[in-house]
């Protein structure tokens, strides 16, 4: 036989029987069974056990409600979901108190401030995946974000991977035993994957996917959305809808649009791109400090912080666009007295995003509502000063931010008279009306306040009543207030008193009024908090019927916020302006890496030109390692996605050729945990490339080849070049990097391929590396200088060089041998991409066979074998 207790337990895990279930008793969350085995271990938190029953105990793990963040934060990082089962109310029904399970946390839909990266959005994705098309949802429950999208093209995995690359999702939900669950290969490569989660195949079914979105919405179509006719997005968004109702419930209701999508609105950036140009992390330590974000990111706001990370993500294909956002970003550049007081004026003005869904989903605390006020107070010094910037140089994006901007002077009115100036952090506590707005509220109050007045000079009045001065007036949970007489001034004790309790050396004593009094202050508190939190939960409703407005001011200031930034960055670092175009040329000026010219602190930064046209389409640029090659490269790919997002570019002029996708392939790191080696890695995404750019894209290729031996690897980026360079639905803007100076000889064979070298200056045996870019084809790698300045032993340098100096003069023929290499060492040799001319070989081309006789014959082969034999032992 359990106990009551016990069986509402286990009713409730019955529900949820795949997640650790938190079940809230009084102060504490509690869990049992495997689940407190499981908490104990991930959490550090002891476990013990309780009695269910006659002889019945089970193991138990519980944490301390107000701390459950972080624990349901270490479940979610170690792969579990966590249900939160909330007491109904404090009045048991039957002996015990009702209580429901409101939401399940999963890491695609957190709302707790304290898990979540402000300035980065949290998508919850869903995917659904066929042969040649697929469907992806995501949104964000945080901010209302719901987008869509159907993908139709051969290889319907890689664009899935291609977008989930730029979204990052914290959890996908997948059907159970679908393709999508079979095949993983949409997945993006990375050691931080997302929580992949199941889900029974029939919610991706398309016409309950369909209903699901109309019931959502209370639509009769879908056509207003933009997804009519499109199965695979309809399916993905309504899988997120039914995800949300089964596990967040509340989340729902700020999810009021649906924003459908194409990937060809946007430049394509595959995972390896975002990857190699470090766009919101680095390589080396994954943080956002080094990488391009980091540079640009100087918003003052998170959704500003947000927006701007999305449009790093998505470049803009459609020039009138990319002009807007630049136009707007000049208006700022221009007027710098105005920006910086805008910029201080969006200084802390918080997530006002966040905290009106916070408000929708019913769950804003206190101090969210303050945030709301406090921004809603700043704006009418943001819109004035937007105005002001609109008469120095107009802008249809400032324009439109401006009529956008709702100051919403009713919700802010509300919150200054409703809600105390520094309230307590969560509900439940006392103190978040503010006096005055409710007479109901301050009449409970003004009661409460004059019992305890009353109480307090309770004493004094008594022993002046009384004569009994060392009469007390004391407190405690069993008897209430009381007034405590000693034993010697028994006799003086009014009759009006009534005995309570007898201790050693005094009594205790009661009188009806004082009884009154307090249970006016005991009820005055438990009526305060039920009042107080009843007028707080209609504000929250108020402010949620806001929610439309407060929304959409808070995108207008996002926005804002990033042209201010952008404009910021650009006034500091000496951006400029880019041009853009339909055709395929891309002239820059001048250029400079924007992240690494910031990391350069004893020297500066050498600027370097880049021109590619359909004359000159493809750059063999050699010299030597460290000389800055690899930097140039991605400078010239970074130069162009900041124009595409509407910024100010690095550079003293750019006139970019619109970019339909950058492709890279720069660097030799290792997919050792999918099983691919570096060359493999190497080939796939070169073949990536081969098989998807067109004459619109930008192709950055670094040492093609170089993972495997030299004349393999020399054929292969031989054979790269020559297919870029002929094939008629390819003929790219290509930039191409490398040791094998053997291409530089393209240069002379195919009309459009144009040669250019980092240039280096020598004094003596000294090599200084000027960074600069100069046409024509480098003589030498300089590898073993490189070598030296890596610190290799000073024996290895000088061996190096005594061979390279034997590889040069020899050719192909390979060093001579050390007096102390080992007799049986191999010969090495220097291979070469063509064959060299053989007097063995012409002579016997010269041979006319026709007219040898037998004799000759044999006296030729031997006189030839004699040459060959004297050859080989040189």
């Amino acid at each position: 036989m359990t106990t009551p207790m016990r069986r509402q337990y286990l009713a409730l895990k019955r529900q949820y029987p795949d997640v650790i279930l938190f079940f809230r008793l009084g102060d504490f969350y509690e869990t049992f069974d495997e689940d407190a085995k499981i908490v104990s271990e991930v959490c550090d938190v002891v476990l013990t056990s309780r009695p269910v029953g006659k002889n019945t105990r089970v193991p138990l793990a519980g944490v301390p409600y107000h701390a459950i963040e972080g624990y349901v934060a270490k479940l979610l990082r170690a792969g579990y979901k966590v249900a939160i089962a909330e007491q109904q109310g404090n009045t048991a029904v039957n002996g015990l108190v009702p209580r429901e399970v409101r939401r399940v946390v999963t890491p695609g839909t957190i709302v707790e401030p304290g898990l979540l990266d402000e300035r980065r959005n949290n998508y919850l994705a869903a995917i659904v995946l066929e042969p040649r098309r697929a469907g992806l949802a995501y949104c964000d429950i945080t901010t209302g974000e719901f987008a869509v999208t159907q993908i139709e093209d051969d290889e319907p995995a890689e664009r899935l991977q291609e977008e989930l690359g730029r979204l990052q999702p914290a959890e996908i939900v997948i059907a159970e035993e679908g393709q999508a669950d079979h095949d993983r290969s949409w997945l993006p490569p990375g050691e931080e994957s997302p929580t992949i989660s199941p889900y029974a195949a029939w919610h991706f079914d398309v016409e309950t996917a369909r209903q699901a979105l109309l019931d959502h919405f209370q639509a009769g179509s879908l056509a207003g959305f933009g997804c009519e006719g499109k199965p695979l997005a309809i399916a993905a968004a309504g899988v997120i809808v039914q995800y949300l109702a089964d596990n967040q419930p509340d989340a729902l209701r700020q999810i009021t649009s649906l924003r459908t999508y194409t990937t060809s609105e946007f430049m394509a950036l595959d995972e390896a791109t975002r990857r190699n140009l470090e766009l919101t992390q680095t390589i080396r330590t994954g943080t956002t400090r080094g990488s391009l974000l980091g540079i640009l990111d100087v918003t003052r706001t998170p959704m500003g912080g947000r927006l701007l990370r999305r449009w790093l993500g998505q470049p803009l294909l459609d020039i009138a666009q990319i002009n807007e956002r630049l136009d707007a970003v000049e208006a700022c550049y221009k007027d710098p007295v105005t920006r910086a007081e805008l910029r201080d004026a969006l200084r802390n003005l918080g997530d006002l995003e966040r905290w009106t869904n916070r408000a929708v989903q019913r769950i804003a605390q206190p101090r969210d509502l303050v945030g709301i006020r406090q921004a809603l107070a700043r704006l009418p010094a943001v819109r004035d000063l937007l105005q002001r910037l609109l008469e120095t140089l107009d802008a249809a994006a400032l324009r439109r931010i401006d009529r956008a901007l709702d100051t919403c002077e009713d919700v802010r009115t509300l919150l200054e008279s409703a809600i105390a100036d520094e309230p307590p952090a969560t509900t439940g506590t006392l103190g978040i009306i503010r006096p005055g707005f409710s007479p109901e509220l301050d009449s409970i109050q003004a009661r409460a306040r004059e019992a305890r007045e009353w109480i307090a000079n309770l004493e004094r009045t008594e022993r002046e009543r009384t004569g009994i001065k060392s009469l007390k007036v004391g407190y405690n949970k069993v008897f209430g207030y009381y007034i405590e007489v000693t034993h010697a001034n028994r006799d003086l004790v009014p009759p009006e008193y009534i005995r309570k309790q007898t201790l050693t050396n005094a009594e205790r004593y009661i009188t009806p009024e004082l009884k009154e009094y307090e249970s006016l202050i005991l009820n005055a508190e438990e009526r305060l908090l039920d009042l107080e939190t009843q007028i707080y939960r209609q504000i929250v409703e108020q402010v949620a019927a806001a929610a439309g407005r407060l929304l959409s001011t808070a995108q207008a200031l996002a926005e804002l916020d990033v042209y201010l930034a952008l404009a910021e960055v650009a006034a500091n670092n000496r951006y400029v302006r880019p041009t853009l175009s339909e055709d395929t040329r891309l002239d820059i000026v001048g250029g400079r890496h924007p992240v690494v010219e910031r990391m350069l602190q004893d020297s500066r930064f050498v600027p370097n030109d880049t021109h590619l046209s359909p004359e000159e389409r493809i750059v063999i640029l050699t010299g030597p390692n460290m000389s800055g090659k690899s930097t140039y490269l991605r400078q010239v790919a970074l130069i162009v996605l900041m124009a595409q997002i509407g910024s100010f570019v690095p550079a003293d002029s750019a006139h970019i050729g619109i970019v339909d996708r950058i492709f890279t392939r720069i660097g030799a790191q290792d997919e050792i945990y999918a099983g691919q080696s570096t060359f493999m890695v190497e080939m796939v995404e070169t073949a990536n490339i081969l098989h998807h750019a067109t004459p619109r894209s930008l192709l950055i290729l670094d040492e093609i080849g170089r993972g495997t031996s030299t004349y393999d690897g020399l054929a292969i980026a031989w054979a790269v070049v020559e297919y870029i360079h002929n094939h008629p639905e390819l003929q790219a803007r290509t930039l191409f990097a490398t040791h094998y100076h053997e291409l530089t000889e393209l240069a002379e064979r195919l009309p459009h391929v144009v040669n250019y070298n980092v240039a280096v200056a020598e004094e003596g045996d000294d090599v200084i590396f000027l960074h600069k870019i100069e046409r024509g084809a480098a003589d030498r790698s300089y590898g073993v200088h490189v070598a030296r300045l890596a610190g290799l032993p000073q024996a290895v340098v000088r061996r190096a060089e005594d061979i390279l100096e034997d590889l040069e003069r020899s050719g192909a023929a390979g060093p001579r041998r050390s007096a102390a290499a080992p007799e049986d060492a191999m010969v090495v040799r220097q291979l070469t991409l063509f064959s060299l001319s053989d007097p063995i070989i012409d002579e016997l081309k010269a041979l006319d066979i026709s007219t040898l006789t037998p004799l000759e014959a044999i006296n030729k082969l031997y006189e030839l074998q004699k040459q060959a034999l004297e050859r080989e032992g040189e």
